[in-house]
This record gives C-alpha cells, structure tokens and sequence, in this order.
C-alpha cells in the first residue's frame, strides 16, 4: 500500500521538476561583468535575468543600469515587480548592498509595456568608501534610489535626485542620514551635475548608446561631459536647464566624499526634449509645418535684405518693422492668452505686416529718415544684445538670478546701438541690413536643420514667455554644423555690407519721400504758368469731367489757342 502512496509522490516530485527544468529553459539570462556594457533585448512576454557575477570582495555596493532610446524597461529586484522594489523608466537603475563574502547578484528585467525593448545595461562596482548615491532617499519609492529623475517642456528641463549617503562596510549599519549636519555625517557631500551633448541631428540608438557607454562612470563623465553646477547637501537636490528639443543630451550627477577624496555617480538620464512616439510634431518630424513656411519664407526675405536692403528702402523697412511688430505681438499674445501655437503665429504674422505697412508709411508721409533708422537700429541692437547673452556671460550667476539686472543690461546694449546711427545713418543701415538679413538666412536653414545659433533669439523669447526661464542654464552645443553656419553667417553679413556700399557710394544716402517729391512737383506746378503741366485740370476734377462726357454730349468748343493747349 505504502508503495502506492509513494508512486504518485514520486510522479508529482518528478512533473515539478520538469515544469521547473523547462521554465529555466525558457527564461532568457543575461550575464554581467562589473564594469562590462551588455547590450539586452527583452521580450513582452519574458523577464530577462541579469546574474552579476565575479563581485570583487573589496566591492561594498553594485549599481545596475539599464538604458533604452524611448521605450520604457522595468528593472526588479524580484522576478515580480513591486512598490519599492521596482523601477519603470526609460533610464533606470537598482543599487545593492553586498553582504559579507557574496560574489553574485541577481536582477530582472521586463517589458511593461507589452513591446520589445532593446538597450544596453551595465554593472557599476563602488567600494565602502565611496558615496551611496540615493542612499537618503525620502522622496521616491525606491530604499536607496540612485536614479536622476527628468522632466521638459517647451521652455526647461528639470532633474531631480535623492540624497546620498556615506559609504560603510558590507554587513554594517548604514549611517543616519539626519541625525546631525557635523564633518562626519552625509552633509559634507557635495553634488556636481553634469552635461554631455550627443552629435546634432542624430537621433539615432547606436549614437545614444555610444554616448552612455562614454559617460556612464564617474570618469568618463568628468573628461567627456561638462560640470554645470556644484549642489552642497543643503541645497536643494534640483537643476533646471533649457530646453532643446531634438537635441539629445545626457545629465548626470557625481556625488563626492571632500574628506576621503572619492566619488559615485547616479544613473545617467538622457533626454531629446521630444517625443518618439507622438504622431504629430514628434521628434523625427520636429517643428510644425506653421513655424517652416514662416521662417522660410523669413529666410528669403533676409537674403534680399542682406544685399539690396538699402536699394529698396521701402521693403527694408516694411522687413524690420513686420519683425519688431510680430515679435512683440507674439510675446504679448502668447501671455495674455490661451490660443494655441498656431493661431498665435499667424495673428502675429498678420499684425506684423500692419506693422511694416505703417513702418513704410510713416516714412512716405513725414519722410523722416532718422526715426526710421532708429527702428531699424534697435533690431540691430536686439540681435547685439541677444548675441552677448548668448555667451557664457549670460549664465553668470547675477543674471541667472535676477531678472531685473538681465534685463537692464539687455536694454542698455540694445539702446546703445542706435546712438551710432545719428552719426553714420547709411552705413548703420547697410550694416543692420547685412547682419541682420544674414541672420534670418540663419533662422530659415533652421527649420530644416538644427542649428543651435537659433537659440540666440529663441531664449530672449522663451525669457519673455516664462518667468521661471532664469533659473535655467541656457548653453547649448557648438558642433561641426554650428561652425558652418556661424561661416556662412560671417560670410553672407560681409558680403552683404561690401556690395551695398559699394553699389551705393555714388548715390543720395537715403531716397527721398514720395509725399514730399509731391508737394514739390505740386507746387511747382502752381507756380510756374510755362510749365503744360500747369494748364491740365487736377485729378478730381478730370475724373468729373470724364464722368460728364459719359452723361451728356458735349458741344465742340471751337478753335483752340496754341498757347492754351
């Protein structure tokens, strides 16, 4: 009997140890070797197992990193994701504690979102000196989160992360995070944010990766990426940098030990500033058809300016004050209101033709060339000024914090420009037409590929539209193309300027107003009795007469005097 008790037991033990031997089959392993890049596909319906193996004894603590281009992976501790014990993001990472003699680790990686994700993932050693990145962690859900959390808009991109700790021992108690604020404790750490721009234009995942494998450790971030900024412990753990959409850039932290001289880095966190998978303006077809055929059709009127602008003065001034008009326009009304982007650009557009068509007449009616001038030299005086604050100067810390001593500045540089124009008017012309013609070739090649010298106007804009835009650090990459087009640039402004004061060395400095060409011409019609063109009727009343000989017949008036002709 008790042979047949054991029969089933014996079955039973033996299909469990199949359906176990067969899901070990079926579970895909992923080996890691600490400080070794592993490129990881995960499957929607498999959870990969990363096995970190051959942990050196020195090693305290071990960070898993795992990043994907725009989809999002979930990185475990447990084959079963959970609160706290778990991270979904498109850039994530799990720190472990070591304990005495352990030589391995296993994590899991899974797919949430029901799609294939592919990335590449690494193993990060750090020794008991070292700092624990997020080891004081009260805001997110992890125990210990090393990760950099990043959010955009139009405008910044903002990144948080969680305290660090002191490093300890394997198996020891970790130190008290609050207890005190002495030398000994996690607030001597300091916290350097670092930046790393990936290649312009390139929004490919073999170029992400590669920038990831590049700065993913504290050295490769320190000699490839640029320090931004230094956050004491009792700073804030936050930094806000603008915004460049499709232009990918990689943000990290290093925290350090100034007493024991040694550091660790967070998780890197990368970010395009766009959306891969929106189906309208995503970053594959970034920028709106609107904003193209505008600034198309701005670049070609910039290159007509840039080299027959003072020629044709009327279309000069019809350009400069469409731009002063629609600019300010686009300002207010982006403040004031809801409307979306398109409807706000082409209301602006609108009122900024109104605006070179009253620009024109003014000049037509009062023939005040000065007045004019000085329009056309605070367009010059914007670019200037936008120009200056552009450079590293513009993130000196006494205008990033106060607006008030930004602005000033801007309005002095840009009220100064036109000063010089009262003494030299037609070469201030010639020279605004040719920079500032130059310029919107510039912002024209833009919209169809990605320069930063764009953003030379763009964040005097996006400090008009958001009141927070000075806490942000606003450099942006200079690549190979950025120095094509500062050379294209140069080369069109000084071309420009040369041709047209070539062409108009011989001329009047400025033409003269055709209201007040006629009222010359009419008075000296009024005045001189030889001239015929004194004997024929004026406008009004030939088109009476005109109208007369359609309503009735007129009778001949005999034989006219030569003289009265």
């Amino acid at each position: 009997m008790s042979r047949w008790i054991r029969s089933p037991l014996l079955l039973l033990l033996l299909l469990l140890l199949s359906m176990c031997e067969v899901h070990a089959q079926g579970e895909n392993r992923v080996i890691f070797l600490p400080g070794t890049f592993q490129n990881v596909s995960v499957s929607h319906n498999e959870t990969v197992q990363a096995i970190v193996s051959r942990i050196p004894p020195e090693v305290a603590f071990v960070t898993l990193q795992f990043h994907t281009q725009h989809r999002n992976a979930t990185l475990s501790y447990t084959r079963m994701p959970g609160l706290g014990l778990s991270l979904t993001a498109v850039d994530s990472g799990l720190l472990s504690a070591l304990q005495p003699g352990q030589t391995t680790l296993s994590l899991f990686l899974s797919s949430p979102d029901g799609d294939t994700v592919a990335g590449t993932g690494v193993i990060l050693p750090f020794s008991s000196t070292d700092p624990v990145p997020g080891a004081c962690n009260m805001e997110f859900n992890l125990e210990i989160d090393p990760n950099v959390y990043i959010r955009y808009n139009l405008y910044e991109t903002t990144i948080r992360f969680a305290p660090a700790n002191l490093g300890y021992e394997r198996g020891a108690v970790p130190p008290v995070c609050d207890a005190s604020t002495g030398s000994n404790t996690r607030w001597r750490l300091q916290y350097d944010v670092y930046r790393y721009f990936l290649p312009e234009n390139d929004l490919s995942e073999r170029s992400l990766f590669s920038g990831i494998q590049t700065v993913a450790d504290v050295q490769g971030m320190m000699e490839n990426g640029k320090r931004v900024m230094t956050l004491l412990s009792s700073d804030l753990s936050t930094a806000v940098f603008n915004s460049i959409p499709g232009q990918g850039v990689i943000y990290s932290v290093i925290v350090r030990d100034p007493l024991l001289n040694t550091s660790a880095s967070y998780v890197p966190v990368h970010t395009y500033a766009c959306s891969f998978t929106s189906t309208l303006d995503s970053c594959q077809t970034l920028g709106k058809i609107s904003t193209k055929v505008f600034f198309t059709i701005t670049g070609l009127a910039g290159l007509f300016v840039c080299f027959f602008g003072h020629r044709f003065f009327k279309c000069e001034l019809f350009c400069m004050g469409f731009s002063f008009t629609a600019f300010f326009f686009f300002v207010l009304i982006t403040r004031t209101t809801e409307l979306n982007y398109d409807i706000c650009l082409t209301l602006s557009a609108v009122i900024g033709v109104v605006g070179g068509v009253l620009l024109v007449m003014s000049w037509w009616r009062f023939g005040s060339v000065m007045a004019c001038v000085v329009v056309v030299g605070l367009m010059l005086g914007f670019l200037i000024a936008s120009t200056v604050l552009f450079t590293p100067l513009g993130d000196i810390d006494v205008f990033r914090r106060s607006d008030v001593v930004f602005w000033v500045t801007f309005c002095c540089i840009m009220i100064i420009v036109p000063l010089f124009f009262v003494r030299w008017p037609r070469e201030g012309n010639i020279t605004t037409c040719g920079i500032v013609g130059a310029y919107a070739v510039i912002l024209g090649v833009n919209a169809y590929i990605y320069t930063s010298l764009s953003y030379i106007t763009l964040n005097i804009l996006k400090r008009f539209l958001n009141n927070n835009f000075n806490a942000m650090f606003t450099d942006v990459p200079f690549q190979t193309i950025d120095y094509i087009m500062i050379t294209v640039w140069v080369v069109l402004g000084v071309c420009g300027i040369v041709l047209q004061l070539y062409r108009e060395r011989s001329r009047p400095f400025f033409p003269p107003s055709p209201y007040l060409m006629w009222l010359q011409e009419r008075e000296r019609r009024k005045t001189n009795v030889l001239d015929p063109s004194h004997h024929f009727p004026s406008l009004p009343n030939r088109f009476l007469a005109r109208v007369q000989q359609l309503t009735r017949r007129m009778e001949p008036a005999g034989e006219h005097t030569p003289l009265l002709l």
